[in-house]
């Protein structure tokens, strides 16, 4: 169901500080916000009356720094309550969080800390601080204070734990009520900088009414259980992890779980098995694989049983997606599938009890799609951007089609330009991007449209197919436009091949880099009686080689002759937002990777 929570206004008028009241009121025994403090250790927990009032502690604490409304204050940590908390807390001073992701290189902290003009940053701990404090002492950056969670020794910097303890000593109740209550609608609730896959990260202001429309509206679309738990692992500098792990916990007073080592979340999974999981297709990508790899050891018997009742469970979905009634007998044989043959499988990985599974940012392979339609795992995908709140369109039980990004939400046009380009407006749409001089500068033509800088096409159904990003767009030296992304899916459906980039822009043919994959081209190569004791040495086996000539060969099979690829270079090294290849929510720099790999990628012009 969706939350049938009474809200305290209208959708268009209410602001995030008056959710976390009602929450408090109405459901303040309920559990809201959760985490470990050891990676072994168990689950702290605190219910939203607790919430509210460390916000309010925090709120005072940060008054006493000199926090008001309007000021931009800086945030890099991972999902840790002192995160979470802080950013409700600055809310309801009117101070705007704008949350930094933790791989950002000092050039990019020093872009965002200046245009920004932010006079505080809270930091984890020492491993940020090189980042950070030689801004302190930089005249074209207004920052003059670092908060740090995590203080390795007595310093400069203000303890986050005596920052809490000043709020302490100095909290008064009807200052933070007068404080919140001062808030609008209209007013900055965050600043996202985009993540920069071609060029310096700008600055996305959206306000409480951009927000919350697009919470309730997203909510309308998503059927879930009353008070749901949401495991939050993604990057808060994400629109995602805000919208999912902040703004709907608080318009549906669910309970966030904090997961701060993207690493454990499959460990997470497995421990709660959740009701509703979102990953990015990278996250999907990397969980199809390990599940493939795990059923590549069953034995053949075992694995044919498997993929009859991935067959049953596929038919079901097709039914589904085509919207008529399933046949009984494919209802009762796949209900007899899942019970005994898919629901232990997905149990060990704790993704038994899924009702609501979702992705976003990039295009989703439509093989990974399919490989979890066979366990009965409808992946609803969705598009959006920063710019327009997060979610623009969404598939949904009630209306879905595997491969597109869904129908607008409630209040959301889209048309396509003459180029193709996704164009959308709407009161979920931002009003600008900011400003060095804190002034906000409109994205959006004469009517209000925004260029979403997105290609694709919208059927007869009213559903959104995604072809790639503009920017991206191949174009070959005899005037042809490529997908990249379609091409690199095609390919990466053979198990061996893990990531892929396609280049050949201005170039007469295509050329790629193939990634292999580090989990299946090992059980691909035991399964043959291969034997290699790395990565490096697979790749260097004739075996492999040939295979993947053969992979080659089989997309370029299904591709026009412009998409093809005519020759390819194989890493082992895999792509990561450590060594900047992947943005922090893993979608590929494709800029990085063509810098990074330019001698590479021009031999391959130059071979034969």
């Amino acid at each position: 169901m969706t939350t049938n929570l009474l809200l305290p206004g209208r959708p268009d008028e209410i602001t995030l500080p008056a959710l976390l009241a009602r929450n408090a009121t109405d459901h303040g025994a309920l559990p809201a916000l959760s985490w470990r403090t050891a990676p072994d250790a168990g689950w702290t927990t605190l219910s939203w009356s607790e919430v509210r009032r460390k916000v309010a502690v925090l709120a005072a604490g940060y008054a006493a720094l000199g926090v008001g409304r309007g000021d931009h204050v800086l945030i890099m940590m991972g999902n840790r309550p002192e995160h979470w908390l802080t950013d409700l807390a600055l809310v309801h001073l009117g101070a705007v969080p704008v949350t930094v992701y933790g791989t950002s290189a000092p050039e990019q902290v020093a872009h965002i800390a200046r245009h920004s003009r932010a006079r505080i940053a809270l930091v984890e701990g020492a491993r940020e601080l090189p980042r950070w404090e030689p801004l302190l002492d930089d005249p074209s950056a207004a920052l003059d204070r670092l908060v740090v969670a995590e203080p390795a020794e007595a310093g400069p910097h203000t303890p986050y734990a005596s920052l809490y303890a000043t709020g302490a000593r100095r909290y008064g109740s009807e200052a933070f009520e007068k404080a919140w209550q001062e808030a609008r609608p209209e007013d900055p609730l965050t600043v996202v900088y985009t993540s920069g896959t071609t060029g310096d990260p700008k600055g996305v202001r959206l306000s409480h009414r951009n927000i919350l429309l697009q919470a309730v509206r997203l909510d309308h679309r998503v059927d879930l259980p009353e008070h749901a738990e949401h495991l939050c692992y993604l990057p808060f500098a994400h629109i995602a992890e805000r919208l999912l792990g902040i703004y709907l916990p608080l318009l549906r007073a669910a309970h966030v779980r904090l997961c701060a080592d993207p690493a454990a979340v499959a460990g997470a999974v497995r421990e709660l098995h959740p009701v509703q999981f979102f990953g990015v297709p990278r996250v999907w990508e990397k969980l199809a694989a390990s599940v493939r790899a795990v059923l590549a050891r069953l034995p053949e018997e075992q694995r044919r049983v498997v993929e009859r009742a991935n067959e049953l469970a596929r038919a079901r979905a097709g039914h589904r997606e085509r919207r008529e009634e399933v046949p009984a007998e494919l209802a009762a044989a796949y209900a007899r599938a899942k019970e005994e043959v898919l629901d232990p499988l997905l149990g060990l990985a704790g993704l038994d009890r899924l009702v609501w599974t979702a992705s976003a940012t990039a295009p989703m392979p439509l093989d990974v799609v399919r490989f979890w339609a066979g366990f009965g795992i409808t992946i609803m995908d969705a598009w959006g951007l920063t710019e327009t709140s997060g979610v623009c369109t969404v598939n949904s039980p009630d209306g879905f089609r595997l491969g597109s990004v869904g129908r607008p939400i409630e209040g959301l046009e889209l048309r396509v330009a003459e180029d193709g380009e996704i164009l959308t407006r709407g009161a979920t749409v931002f009003s600008g991007y900011l400003r060095p001089d804190g002034s906000v500068e409109s994205a959006c033509d004469a009517e209000g449209w925004f260029p979403t800088g997105d290609v694709g096409r919208i059927d007869e159904d009213g559903f959104l197919w995604l072809t790639d990003r503009k920017k991206e767009l191949i174009i070959t030296s005899n005037g042809k436009n490529v997908s990249p992304a379609l091409v690199e899916n095609t390919v990466k459906e053979h198990p061996l091949i893990g990531q892929a980039l396609v280049h050949g822009d201005g170039r007469s043919y295509l050329v790629a880099l193939l990634v292999l994959d580090p989990e299946l081209a090992p059980v691909w190569a035991a399964s043959r009686g291969i034997e290699a004791p790395s990565l490096t040495a697979l790749a260097a086996h004739p075996a492999v080689r040939e295979e993947l000539d053969r992979a080659v060969a089989s997309a370029n099979a299904r591709l026009n002759r412009t998409e093809q690829i005519k020759r390819y270079r194989l890493l082992t090294e895999e792509w990561g937002p450590e060594t900047g290849e992947l943005t922090p929510s893993l979608k590929l720099r494709r800029r990085v990777v063509r810098a990074r790999y330019a001698e590479v990628l021009d031999a391959l012009y130059e071979e034969g």
